[in-house]
């Protein structure tokens, strides 16, 4: 089969798209035909060698997390899935990825695909998705609460404003350049260019702050809180007695792969209140040059790699 693999930590260079032997599964795995998968931030960061100290990458590694395909084979202990089943799912970063003809995954980490969603659109949500959900859960929103999201343009951002909103929740977020017009398009109340405007200057009360992005945005973000609110952040860890002193609270957070999260995600989906925003879909042979654009910056949404045509 063919994979997109690393055989030492580097820029976009290092990656290869090359023949590989198909992964063997455990009792609980299953495998996977792979039809696409696509590119998170963790992806650049794992090929890089920041997490070299806390994955254990054996080379040749294949990169990738999300995927979206059909089940191939099961292993004697899977239930609810079976061979033929399209699904979708985020692989445990401690295992060979996604981004292949075939992949390896715990049965635990997938759900059947959402109907509403063609395979390359499904590919874009795992990973993103789940951070959004676990974010918002964490955070404690409830309809009718307030919560200003930062990063809002981008893969998590773009999901987090549509549950946000699904939830009957008011959103606000933050953004810039054609991100703008994409916010209010996902249904956010107010959207602040945060090139222009101070945002601190403007939102107060909030109860919940989502902050995608790290560094001074975070500590501008603790005086819009109300009383008791709460800042969440997938960028930087948060210590807990800073922002107790301040009368709020305030987490770090790490997505856990979920399938149970996933399948209740897919309804969202599948009732039109949520969609995903896919900015590129290129072919998996060109993984680097994706690698090259999400490492931009300026990317609305997902880059996907499409592996089945």
């Amino acid at each position: 089969m063919k994979a997109v693999r690393i055989h030492g930590y580097g820029g976009p260079e290092v990656i290869r798209y090359e023949d590989a032997s198909p992964p063997t599964i455990a009792a609980d795995e299953v495998l996977v035909a792979v039809h696409a998968t696509s590119i998170n931030p963790v992806d650049l960061a794992t090929r890089a060698g920041h997490f070299q100290n806390k994955i254990p990458v054996t080379f040749p590694w294949t990169l990738g997390l999300d995927l979206s395909g059909v089940v191939a084979k099961v292993g004697p202990n899977v239930t609810g899935f079976a061979i033929g089943d399209a699904v979708f799912g985020y692989s445990n970063m401690m295992r060979q990825g996604a981004d292949a003809e075939y992949a390896v995954i715990s049965a635990s980490e997938i759900a059947h695909k959402p109907q509403s969603l063609d395979f390359v659109e499904a590919a874009a949500v795992p990973v993103t998705g789940l951070t959004a959900w676990q974010a918002l859960s964490i955070g404690g929103l409830q309809a009718g609460q307030t919560v200003l999201i930062h990063g809002a343009g981008g893969g998590v951002g773009s999901l987090a404003v549509q549950f946000a909103k699904a939830q009957g929740a008011r959103v606000i977020a933050t953004a810039a350049g054609d991100k703008l017009d994409l916010v209010r398009s996902l249904g956010a109340e107010s959207v602040i260019d945060y090139t222009t405007t101070r945002f601190e200057k403007v939102v107060r009360n909030v109860d919940v702050v989502l902050a995608l992005v790290g560094g001074e945005v975070i500590e501008r973000s603790w005086g819009v809180l109300k009383p008791g609110g709460i800042l969440v952040t997938t960028a930087a860890e948060i210590d807990p007695e800073t922002a107790a002193a301040r009368g709020v609270r305030g987490t770090g957070m790490l997505t856990q792969p979920n399938g149970a999260q996933l399948a209740e995600i897919a309804a969202f989906f599948d009732t039109g209140a949520v969609k995903p925003v896919v900015s590129t879909i290129l072919p998996l042979a060109e993984a680097a040059q994706a690698h090259k654009l999400a490492g931009s910056g300026h990317v609305r949404g997902k880059i996907v790699l499409r592996v089945v045509a």
